[in-house]
């Protein structure tokens, strides 16, 4: 069989899209027929004329970056209306126009492309004290996003979201291990959300590494590691992060207590300790567990913002997404911090990062309750994910796992030495 190339991929991945904005320009110009979401961001924009001048500014640097409407098909606001009707009630399998082991990728790039949107830099939205000068983080955009997200999530909890062929076209790409024995029987997913959130056969398919060794710490889902940071005796973590490819570093501080609220009795509490965070892909098992055992005492849940940074590769023909440190401090979130007795305090945050990523805890994850290592912790809908560690001085933790090579949940992590 042809290869396919990466541009080629893309182009699949938005020619639906791409189609359904040119069928639904021709209606909705006509009779104004949008959905209830694009009728609400619409009566945003006419309350509000600074959001639609941003939100067209952002389209048009989009245009100007990638001006190809066929894989950038949005080229105005109306489009951008039109757009929102379409993906609001989308399967996210409808990208793909043949069977080519591709849905991993096209899924992806459909996520990417919705933020590549609305993630230009606006000289508008500078020193407004936003994570980054994008429309996607600023109010009340930013919450309008959220909505997309609720209502995208109420469709996909729908049965219209889930068929026989978007199950075909899942089992076909090895990436989501659909063909290796992992999962529940198939005949349970009734939904796209019920499929993705999908659980383990058993706990068989994902063992837990040195199961009686409280130093090993697991990874809490199947997900690619990227790195560990270091927080300082004030709370905040330094990051470096290069200045637009110019190779210029531009140093950020990002504060505990932004992460876990200023209400949190251990805000302070991971000064001198580290930080490390690992990302979750579209194909990726869902569900994410207990790196360490112990006894829960802080649990929240933090509703802000529904984003993801976005960067468009001309070398490739394809969005790549972003995920940096740093934009999980201003992001939907939700946390338990864990008394390891030995080992002091854990944070353990699952990151909700674009599109539908609800984070769900379980029903037995309750303050004061514990729990070994390898539990159940909750699980994420439809979208893109991160989660992030934190481990305190007396932790002595060191990140044994390679950053940038994919790990299964329950595989070792790190280890925590303590201080001598």
């Amino acid at each position: 069989m042809k290869k396919t190339n990466s541009k080629t991929r893309l182009y699949l991945a938005v020619i639906v899209l791409a189609a359904s904005i040119l069928t639904l320009s021709t209606v909705s110009l006509a009779n104004d027929d949008h959905k209830n979401i694009s009728r609400n961001l619409i009566d945003l924009v006419e309350k509000n004329p600074e959001i639609g001048s941003l939100l067209e500014a952002s389209i048009a640097k989009a245009k100007e970056i990638n001006p190809d409407p066929k894989t950038n098909p949005v080229q105005s606001l109306p489009d951008y209306y039109d757009f929102i009707d379409s993906t609001s009630e989308l399967i996210p399998q409808d990208v793909l126009e043949n069977p080519s082991n591709l849905t991993r990728d096209q899924i992806l790039q459909s996520i990417c492309y919705f933020y590549f949107l609305v993630d230009q830099p606006l000289p508008e939205l500078e020193n407004k004290g936003l994570f980054d000068n994008t429309i996607q983080y600023y109010e009340p955009f930013s919450s309008w996003l959220r909505d997309f997200a609720d209502a995208w999530g109420l469709f996909l909890d729908t049965e219209e979201s889930w068929n026989q062929e978007t199950y075909e076209e899942f089992y076909s790409d090895p990436s989501f291990g659909l063909q290796k024995g992992w999962y529940e029987s198939p005949s349970n997913w009734n939904t796209f959300n019920r499929f993705f959130s999908r659980y383990l056969e058993s706990p068989d398919a994902r063992p837990i590494a040195s199961a009686n060794n409280t130093t090993v710490i697991v990874s809490p889902a199947d997900s690619v590691p990227q790195g560990m940071w270091a927080i300082d005796n004030n709370s905040t973590i330094q990051v470096e992060n290069e200045s637009d490819g110019l190779k210029v570093k531009l140093v950020r501080y990002f504060s505990v207590e932004d992460l876990l609220g200023n209400d949190s009795q251990y805000k302070d509490a991971f000064a001198n300790g580290v930080l490390t965070h690992t990302f979750l892909n579209v194909n990726d098992y869902h569900r994410y567990h207990f790196a360490v055992g112990g006894t829960i005492k802080e649990k929240k849940s933090i509703v802000q913002n529904v984003a993801l940074e976005v960067a468009w590769n001309s070398t490739e023909g394809k969005y790549d997404p972003i995920d940096s440190t740093g934009w999980q401090f201003s992001q939907t979130r939700g946390y338990v911090i864990v008394d390891t007795e030995d080992y002091g305090l854990v944070a353990l945050i699952p990151m909700g990062m674009a599109q539908v990523s609800s984070v769900n805890f379980e029903d037995d994850v309750e303050v004061n309750t514990t729990h070994e290592k390898g539990d159940m912790l909750g699980y994420f809908l439809f979208g893109g994910s991160d989660f992030v560690m934190l481990f305190q001085e007396s932790a002595g933790f060191n990140m044994t796992a390679t950053p940038g090579n994919h790990i299964l949940m329950g595989e070792e992590y790190g280890v925590m030495k303590g201080i001598a």
